[in-house]
Order: structure tokens, then sequence, then C-alpha cells
């Protein structure tokens, strides 16, 4: 695991809704929990601009690191509303970014088989902008460092509300990349991207794969989704090591998004993303944070279930959450808290091919535009 407290200083502003205390309150209920108990985190260091420029430009870089002493006229999507300047951004941007740097080193070095930042997953920034609350890319960053260090085939999947835009653009046209992204429909969500017909270009066709999902959609027709598409692309690609952005803001409480997850149902999907760490990577897992905007109630037990998952020590839903978090958590928040590590919902769903469900749309359209690009029958359940 790599953590530092200085992950807690990228903070946009005082009422911005990517708040760090959402990682400080995970960090508090999984060692609470004994998840984290005799493990060892490993600190990073600050990514330089060698690392830095592999995704973005130095210009862009120049940018970053001005704007806060001159914060008119930076551009490059800093200074908005939803990517506000804030002191050391770079060195707060660059802390995280070095975050997920290290933990591919880990897996990299052969010290760990599975290795995760919690708090990175910053997926919509672009080669030269900033965008959706997120600075640096560190999830491309870490896929880069990775391929030129003697990975030829790197699986990167993004279970966040919004589409994985970022890491998409950064390997649209390179085939050593999948990128896969299971999201709110672009017509109804920001960034407006992530179609099914967004499947790669060039030598990368079929390499970037879009499950755009209604509104409203919950466990079950999630899980149908994904199930119905990502075994069969990843079985296909072959990946040496599977990077994950973990976004909880498909939560039905998220105040920024309309999907209708349940924690239970993110239990579920981390569950299944190791089952396929092994089953398709050599057991080679990344596993990055994300979105995820319900800070109390829905964040921290949402990644403690992902942080007990990928260090094998599962926590039944049924366990209650420790009174010393709640009484800590009511001091910051007048909302009800939870009392226990379950929203009480059954993340059990009907694999496609049987009873027709109102997620299959995005299921046939994605599965025709990109199977056949791989060898596989995508009117054939089996595949």
């Amino acid at each position: 695991m790599v953590w530092t407290p200085d992950f807690l200083t990228y903070q946009l502003s005082d009422d911005h809704p990517l708040n760090p205390v959402r990682l400080d309150l995970t960090m508090r209920l999984a060692t609470e929990l004994g998840v984290l108990e005799g493990i060892t985190t490993h600190a990073p260091e600050i990514a330089d601009d060698t690392e830095l420029t592999r995704v973005h430009t130095p210009s862009y870089l120049t940018a970053v690191k001005s704007a806060p002493v001159v914060p008119f006229g930076v551009g490059h999507g800093l200074g908005t509303e939803d990517n506000p300047i804030f002191l050391e951004m770079h060195e707060a941007s660059a802390s995280i970014a070095g975050g997920s740097l290290r933990a591919a080193q880990l897996i990299a070095e052969g010290r760990a088989d599975r290795a995760v930042n919690i708090a990175g997953g910053l997926h919509h920034a672009m080669r030269d902008r900033a965008a959706g609350f997120c600075v640096y890319n560190d999830c491309a960053i870490a896929i880069a460092w990775l391929l030129e260090h003697g990975y030829e085939r790197v699986a990167y999947i993004d279970v966040d509300v919004h589409h994985g835009d970022g890491v998409q653009a950064a390997f649209y046209d390179d085939p050593r990349v999948m990128t896969v992204s299971v999201h709110q429909h672009p017509l109804t969500l920001w960034p407006g991207t992530g179609w099914p017909g967004e499947y790669g270009s060039g030598d990368g066709a079929g390499y970037s794969v879009n499950v755009p999902l209604p509104p409203g959609t919950g466990d079950a027709g999630w899980l149908r989704a994904f199930n119905a598409v990502v075994p069969s692309v990843l079985a296909a690609f072959r990946p040496q090591v599977l990077v994950t952005q973990c976004g909880a803001d498909t939560h039905a409480e998220d105040p920024l998004a309309n999907l209708e997850l349940s924690v239970d149902g993110h239990r579920a999907i981390y569950g299944r993303l190791r089952e396929l760490a092994e089953t398709t990577a050599g057991g080679k897992w990344l596993v990055l944070g994300g979105g995820g905007y319900a800070l109390f109630r829905v964040v921290p037990r949402s990644w403690t279930h992902l942080l007990a998952i990928v260090l094998d020590r599962d926590i039944k839903p049924e366990r209650p959450v420790p009174a010393d978090w709640l009484a800590h958590a009511a001091t910051l928040t007048r909302q009800p808290l939870p009392s226990g590590m379950t929203d009480g919902q059954d993340p059990s769903f009907e694999p496609w091919g049987g009873t027709p469900d109102r997620v299959d749309t995005a299921i046939i359209d994605i599965r025709r535009a990109v199977l056949p690009l791989h060898g596989l029958d995508p009117d054939d359940p089996r595949d």
C-alpha cells in the first residue's frame, strides 16, 4: 500500500466536492477494522518532470507550477470552477502521481503482486490541460511508466461514474493499452464522451471499450453489463498487469451523478476485479481510487471494502462500523452516519442473454463495436 499524509494536501478549495476528508476517513475506518494491521505502507516520492512529461506537455507543467504565483491568464483549464488554483498545486498533484508510480514500481520490481494508491485515479487530466478536478493524470503516468519498463500489454478498467476520458485519450491509438470504462451515459453526464463508437483508432482500433449505462442503473444492471463485456475482451487481450480506477461515485447517494449502486454492489465489483486480475493478468493488479463525493456515508465504507479485497482481508457486509470512527466522523458532519458496512442490498444479477434488461442496448452496442475486432462473436453470450 502506498500512502502519505501529504495526499491530504490535494484540496482544490475549502468547499470543493473533491475533499480529502474522504481519504482520511477511509484510512481511519480501514485501520479501526484491522484491514491495515501489519501492512507496510510505502511513501512515494514526488513525480519529477521526466515522469510527468510521459503524459503531459512541458508547457502545461510550467502553467501548473506558475499558476499559484500568477493566477490569472494561465489557461490550460486552470482557474476554473472545477479546477481552481491552490497553493502548492504542483507539489500536491505530483505527489499523487508519484504514489501511482510507486505502486507500479512495486509490481514491476516483483515486490508485490498487488499495489494500491487510494489517492490516485485522477483520470480526467489531459495532455495539456486540467479537467474534472484532475491536474495530473496519475493513471496514465503509471501506465506509461509500465510501458517503458518492459510491459507490452496493460489493461485499464475504469468503474467511475464518469467516463475515463483522459486515460482513453492518452492511449487511443496504442494497441499495448486496452482502456475499458463503464460509466453513466454521456448524454446525461459530464464529460459527454464514452460512446461505444469510441473504440480506438489506427493500430489501437478495438482497444478502447466504453459501456455507457442509463441513469438509474443499479447493482444488478451494472454487474450484468460489466460481465457481458469486460471478461471477454480482457481474456482476448491477455494483459500482463491490470490497472483499475475504482471511483465510488456510482453510488445512489452520490450528489454529482445518477446511477443507483450500493456499497454492496461496490464490494461485488471489487471482488470481480480481483478475480479478473488473477485469471487474466497473472495476479498483477494496480489499484487506484477516483471519484466519490458522498464523503462521510459512502466513500470510506466503499474504499475500506476495496482495501480489504486487495489485501485478501474481506470484510463481511454485516460488520458494524466501529464506534470510535462514528464518533470522529460525527464531529465533521451533521449527516446521519451508517452503522454497518452494508446498505442491505443484494447485488446478484441475471447474466446477459436471458430475460431482457434496460442495460442490454449498451451491452449489444459495445459488443458489436468491439468484439469482432478480437475474433469474438458479439451475439454469442459464451464470448
